[in-house]
């Protein structure tokens, strides 16, 4: 069989999610199943996996989905613990006195602080705090995934504190081969991964600045009265301000201090210049922009759960008081995530760990208190619930109701994730097949080779879609790229930082992401309208994200190793 053919039979389980999803509209919950169900036939019929490696990939995918599924249910105890306390309201009316116009909003909300969140910690936690703020503030809940997915893109490259760069590229490719070639080009290794990250936030830049406005494009085109770009347009000047106020210490960042902190530090910078700029008028058009009237909207933009602002929380509780739960997590989280620190130690020797399960090579490992969905979500929703003095009733009402959420996200989690990781798996049988994401991508590179720095990206925004992450992008794909540029001459940093970029981008379309996403804010059925819509914008980003590629590669500089 020839490899065209492996790649076209390997893309099956991607086609028909997307055909179930965005064509027919069929929730998470049946296409999942059904997807898993035909990558299983593949990795047994076509692929001839190992069964010991089928099940223990499949067994490791229940087990991610669980850490997942934490995580959604932290950040839905926490949202329903403000909103019974009463702080969701205080929180609405600061945001409110920022600036009524909810593009502006969403700007600070998604991009700055979201972008934070996710140099802090990742795995999902930007668009699990910020999707329910939003809904908190009037948002249908629809436009509220879309647009946090899509401002939780340029940042994930350094998310938890570098971890897609420093992990995902820097384990990837420690191997003889590659430094045997560095040290050839008088590179040490660590110099090389600085490096990388320097040329991810570079290649980010122009892409980056114009994330916040085709996210208004988008937010207005869909959402608004007149279902027009043009009000999106409106904000322009406003939305570049805020991309700039994010890439340019974001950059700098990555340059001079290495890839744990461009997210972090590029989120504060932006909203301590943004915020106060908006609350001034500072480019933002006089006429606000609202959604419309709550009775014309579509059936299928609201959720199942309800943000009623007039909680019987405390009617006296101070600014500062509502934010604190916030403040506490943005901590946490950078405390926590700091490998040099004591307490990053101290959270993960707490686990639970299998190894050569069934006798393969798959590990499968769980780390409770590492779970950002344990700690801080539950955490502090818990000391929250004490600093507000809520009543039993109220804690009871609060977490009962998001056990209540995640039960339809459990059941496409759980077969999605397995999915991914068969996937991953399948290239362990005895024929020596390439695994599936592998096959695809080595198709492709025969197909584009000279235009292979434009492809790139695409390539790893594949891997976040079939992965779910960044960070396992760039494991299953860096070292692909990096053999790729070899091969063809290009510069091998370039070429893995192109990786780096797409993978990032590829996280608002990831499966895993948007299911969980949706289930913070109880939408079910409609995640194939969110990966339709936001396949636009990482089409558009990703394709610049090529064209400084291919200007880097064959212009500025043809010789960088």
């Amino acid at each position: 069989m020839s490899e065209g053919i492996f790649a076209l039979l390997a893309a099956l389980p991607i086609a028909l999610i997307f055909i179930l999803m965005a064509g027919l509209r069929q929730p998470a919950t049946r296409a999942m199943p059904l997807a898993f169900l035909l990558t299983l036939l593949l990795a047994v019929f076509v692929w001839n996996t190992h069964w010991n490696w089928i099940a223990a990939a499949s067994l490791n995918g229940v087990v991610i989905a669980i850490k997942i599924l934490l995580i959604v249910f932290g950040a839905l105890t926490l949202l329903f613990t403000l909103r019974e306390s009463g702080a969701i309201a205080v929180i609405n009316r600061y945001f409110t006195s920022i600036s009524p116009d909810k593009r502006v909003q969403a700007i600070i909300i998604t991009w700055l602080f979201g972008s934070f969140l996710e140099g802090a910690a990742g795995f999902g936690t930007p668009a699990a705090i910020a999707a329910p703020l939003l809904l908190s503030l009037g948002f249908p809940a629809l436009a509220a995934v879309m647009v946090a997915l899509i401002a939780n893109s340029t940042a994930v490259s350094f998310g938890a504190v570098g971890t897609p760069t420093l992990i995902g590229i820097g384990a990837t490719l420690n191997l003889p081969g590659v430094e045997a070639s560095l040290a050839g080009a008088d590179l040490t290794y660590a110099e090389f991964i600085h490096q990388v990250g320097v040329w991810s936030a570079i290649q980010h830049a122009i892409p980056g600045i114009f994330v916040p406005a085709i996210m208004m494009g988008m937010l207005t085109r869909f959402f608004g009265k007149n279902k027009s770009f043009r009000e999106g347009l409106k904000i322009f000047p406003f939305a570049i301000f805020a991309g700039l106020a994010f890439m340019v210490p974001y950059v700098l960042v990555a340059v001079f201090m290495g890839p744990e902190f461009p997210s972090v530090i590029g989120g504060l910078t932006g909203l301590l210049i943004v915020v106060p700029a908006a609350r001034a008028g500072f480019l933002i058009p006089k006429k606000s922009w609202e959604f419309p009237e709550r009775s014309a909207w579509e059936k299928h933009w609201t959720g199942n759960i309800s943000m009623d602002a007039a909680q019987p929380g405390k009617k006296n509780m101070s600014l500062g008081m509502a934010w604190l739960p916030y403040v506490l997590i943005g901590v946490l989280l950078v405390l926590t995530r700091i490998r040099t620190l004591p307490l990053n130690s101290w959270l993960m020797s707490v686990k639970l760990q299998v190894t050569q399960v069934f006798g393969s090579g798959v590990n499968i490992d769980f780390d409770p208190l590492y779970n950002p969905g344990i700690i801080p979500f539950m955490l502090i929703s818990l000391l929250a619930a004490l600093l507000y003095g809520m009543s039993r009733q109220q804690i009871s009402v609060a977490w009962g109701e998001a056990i209540q959420r995640i039960k339809g996200p459990a059941i496409a989690l759980v077969f999605a994730v397995p999915m991914v990781r068969l996937m991953m798996q399948s290239g362990n049988n005895p024929g020596d097949i390439a695994g599936m994401p592998v096959m695809m991508a080595s198709y492709m590179s025969d197909v584009f080779q000279g235009a292979w720095p434009f492809v790139s990206p695409f390539v790893g925004a594949l891997g976040s879609f079939i992965a779910g992450s960044n960070a396992v992008s760039n494991m299953l794909f860096s070292l692909f790229q990096y053999s790729v540029a070899e091969q063809t001459g290009l510069s091998r940093i370039i070429i893995v930082s192109l990786q780096n970029v797409g993978g990032s981008l590829g996280n608002m379309i990831a499966v895993h992401n948007i299911i969980a996403a949706c289930a913070t804010v109880g939408l079910v059925g409609v995640e194939g309208i969110i990966l339709k819509r936001n396949a636009i914008p990482l089409l558009i980003l990703a394709a610049m994200a090529g064209v400084v590629g291919l200007f880097l590669s064959y212009v500025i500089l043809p010789g960088l190793f």
